[in-house]
C-alpha cells in the first residue's frame, strides 16, 4: 500500500504523485490541512518530519518527492513499488 500525507496546496505533493501516477502505482491521498489527527498521526509515523508529502511504501516511510526522485534516479524506485505490489 503507498500512502502520501500531502495539502490541497503543495507543488510537491503534485510532483510526487505525478511520478507515482507515470509509474501506474495507486495510492491513497490523507490531507494534513483538513484533519488535524492526520497532521499527529503523519508525524509518529514518519519519524517526525514535518514537511509534505511524506510516502510510505509497503509501511516503510521513504520521505518526500525529493527522496522518491533520488529512489527513481538511482533505479530503486521500480523495486520497492514491486515490493509493494506483493
Amino acid at each position: 500500500m503507498i500512502e502520501i500525507y500531502s495539502t490541497n496546496v503543495c507543488p510537491y505533493c503534485d510532483r510526487a504523485k505525478q511520478l507515482l501516477d507515470a509509474k501506474g502505482a495507486t495510492y491513497t491521498e490523507y490531507f494534513i490541512d483538513q484533519d488535524l489527527g492526520l497532521r499527529q498521526e503523519m508525524l509518529e509515523r514518519c519519524g517526525g518530519r514535518r514537511t509534505v508529502p511524506q510516502i510510505i511504501i509497503a509501511g516503510q516511510a521513504v520521505g518526500g518527492f525529493d527522496d522518491i526522485k533520488k529512489l527513481e534516479q538511482d533505479g530503486l524506485l521500480d523495486a520497492l513499488l514491486t515490493k509493494e505490489g506483493e
